[in-house]
């Protein structure tokens, strides 16, 4: 039936009550609003940020009431490909998803999320006969996952869980980098430590290196020496480092045992007599036993006690033949006669680096190794007695000199 004019006016006049009403009642929301904002203390703590994803607006619409203010501030997106346009744009501490969505499905939303955030509580929705798909996306990375329709308990204790889950996740993660750094932190303390222990064995060392020197004054420099013609011959055998440090120590205190020697035998300017060698032999039992229970000279002992062995036999104290003598001791009786040959000494005068190594080349397979004496020979005649003439230079500086030098470290720090 056609509405008479009395009733259109009417009609128009309660719109317009209603348009009157409704506005009125924004401002007074809006004026209530504004005064609890406020009102809002400064440790107030933001809702919590969920990304609802379904192709069904019911689904969505129906998470957007259950996960309201002011505990939550829920956020809807109508697909896969949506959800990961607003996670680029915007932060979310959780996503519920949908499993089945055309496009990026829920589980490669899922594998997405899980790539660039991976500390983000996931729920997965799913339908009563898609259980097992939500138990397998449970495997790959989600939290949880609701059976539909949908259930407010359900899904605020889903959530709470999935939070609280990932909130220790956080905690464990910053836990670790906070043990990191102070792992880090206390790692370089300990190389401090090492590297003060490492300076404390030099200072040693180098005790005990001039107190040979002052004992045999005639000979001093030639521990230095000898060191380091070792250390070119083992370089040249690409040692490693390591190596080079136990050899280094080991033919620096050969001579070590010497300071038990009376000085009528150790600074006799004549050939000694027989029972005199015999005495002058024990120097490297000597040696052995004053090193072989100090920790950092341990390896080195075992060079000390065997330095007079001879690659053919004959030598002392146990008279050991080839491979029986340690390589390093090996490889120091070479550079041992090279610095006896051209170094003075108060019964001859020193001879020529040439005439040196005619005479290593001569004992090869006697006295001394044949691998390690081609070694030798293979090495550039001129560099012996430009270590030579090095380590004299060094040996004429005060001691308060060599004590400032860095050419004073042993061990690697002697190879140039």
């Amino acid at each position: 039936m056609p509405l008479h004019r009395e009733d259109r006016s009417l009609g128009t006049s309660v719109k317009s009550a209603l348009d009157v009403a409704m506005t009125k009642a924004e401002q007074v929301f809006t004026a209530e609003t504004e005064g609890i904002l406020d009102k809002v203390p400064p440790n107030y703590q933001p809702a919590v940020r969920v990304l609802a994803v379904d192709d069904e607006s019911a689904a969505c619409k129906l998470l957007s009431l259950i996960l309201g203010p002011p505990a939550f501030q829920c956020t809807t997106a109508s697909s896969g490909q949506e959800a990961l346009a607003t996670l680029q744009r915007q932060q979310f501490d959780a996503v519920i998803s949908d499993l089945h969505m055309p496009g990026v499905s829920g589980m490669e939303l899922l594998t997405e999320v899980r790539r660039l955030h991976p500390h983000m509580a996931f729920l997965v929705t799913t339908g009563v006969d898609d259980v097992d798909v939500g138990v397998r996306a449970m495997r790959c990375g989600a939290d949880d996952y609701l059976v539909k329709p949908l259930q407010e308990g359900a899904v605020l204790a889903s959530l709470e869980s999935a939070l609280h889950k990932r909130q220790l996740e956080r905690q464990v993660e910053n836990y670790r980098q906070h043990l990191e750094e102070m792992v880090a932190q206390r790692t370089g303390q300990l190389q401090g430590a090492l590297q003060q222990i490492e300076r404390s064995y030099e200072d040693t060392l180098q005790a005990l290196g001039a107190a040979i020197d002052l004992r045999d004054n005639e000979t001093a420099g030639h521990s230095q020496r000898v060191c380091r013609y070792s250390l070119e011959i083992a370089r040249a055998m690409c040692w490693s480092d390591k190596r080079l440090e136990s050899l280094a120590r080991g033919a620096y205190l050969h001579d070590i045992g010497k300071l038990g020697i009376p000085d009528g035998i150790l600074l006799k300017p004549g050939p000694l007599t027989v029972d005199e060698r015999k005495l002058m032999q024990q120097h490297v039992q000597i040696g052995f036993e004053v090193v072989k229970d100090i920790p950092f000279l341990a390896d080195a002992a075992e060079i000390l006690l065997m330095h007079h062995e001879q690659y053919g036999g004959g030598g002392y104290p146990r008279g050991l033949k080839g491979e029986e003598i340690l390589l390093g001791a090996r490889i120091f009786a070479v550079a041992d006669t090279l610095d006896a040959i051209t170094s003075d000494r108060p019964y001859r005068r020193a001879s020529s680096f040439e005439s040196a190594r005619e005479t290593i080349s001569q004992c090869s397979g006697t006295q001394f190794d044949p691998k390690v004496v081609d070694v030798f020979l293979r090495i550039p005649e001129e560099i012996w007695p430009t270590i030579a003439t090095h380590q004299r230079q060094i040996a004429a500086l005060s001691p308060k000199l060599r004590e400032s030098s860095t050419i004073r470290r042993l061990g690697l720090d002697l190879i140039p």
